[in-house]
């Protein structure tokens, strides 16, 4: 019996009707909703990692494949815990091929993690623990970012969280750049999610960055970026944000695309 479906059945085993409810309404599965039409069992993040643990050493890419291309939630989020469970004991194990073949995989069933829970616990994990020590980091991120594929927009700019716990912004804040024109709540949210990340590590580069581009920035976004700055420096940010808005007469030249090729310089500080 393979661990596709000894996962499987472990999930239907504590599927629970009224927390599937409450899920659907959650990851707003309504017409016309990101998440419209998903199916849930109703079984907690937290006992779905414990399931795929239980029998992670059975798994292969295979079981990857049939679970994550289950129609209920669940079971394609154990298919991404597995993969995660797949590529750390490869990485452990220092079997490069092993490891860059389960990251070529990921990437190509990316746009079954049709969800943001489905992409800010995998990603990041897999694809973003990978590019710390890749060369073509730049390339298949912005290649994501540039999909019309809301996911892969998403799996863009969160997977460059391992780049920033690094100290390594400059991907992170291109990205942000490059979608701020985007349209999207999900992607507004995750740009400052992850701008806040930036902040937690060096504020002074984030505060550089919003002085440049507050005016710019998405409502969410800001909002996002700023939560843990001190509330003088919130308020100015969104009164500038405010302020810009309502000036119908200002240029509109600021709003046009950015090139990615931007990098963020901070100036050193001098010498006494």
């Amino acid at each position: 019996m393979n661990a596709a479906f000894k996962i499987s059945e472990a999930l239907s085993d504590v599927a629970c009707k009224e927390q599937a409810e409450v899920l659907s309404y959650f990851f707003k599965t309504g017409p016309g909703e990101y998440g419209e039409g998903d199916r849930f069992l109703g079984v907690k993040v937290p006992k779905t990692r414990e399931i795929v643990k239980r029998f992670k050493k059975l798994g292969t890419l295979s079981d990857v494949d049939l679970l994550t291309s289950s129609t209920f939630h669940e079971e394609r989020l154990a298919g991404f815990f597995l993969l995660i469970e797949l590529y750390n004991a490869a990485k452990k194990r220092k079997l490069e091929n092993e490891t860059a073949e389960i990251v070529n995989f990921y990437r190509s069933i990316i746009e079954r993690g049709n969800n943001w829970d489905l992409v800010d616990l995998v990603a990041p994990k897999i694809l973003g623990d990978r590019l710390t020590t890749a060369n073509d980091a730049e390339h298949i991120l912005m290649q994501l970012a540039s999909s019309e594929n809301l996911w892969k927009q998403r799996v863009s700019i969160v997977s460059t969280l391992p780049l920033i716990k690094k100290g390594d912004f400059d991907l992170a804040l291109d990205i942000v750049i490059f979608l701020i024109p985007h349209e999207h709540d999900l992607i507004h949210k995750a740009c400052g999610w992850m701008l806040r990340e930036v902040g937690k590590k060096e504020e002074a580069i984030l505060l550089a960055f919003l002085d440049r581009y507050c005016t710019q920035l998405p409502r969410t976004t800001l909002r996002y970026a700023i939560e843990r700055l001190e509330p003088r420096r919130r308020l100015s940010y969104l009164t500038r944000k405010e302020e810009a808005s309502r000036d119908k007469s200002k240029p509109r030249k600021e709003e046009k695309r950015i090139p990615m090729s931007h990098r963020l310089t901070i100036p050193k500080k001098k010498k006494q």
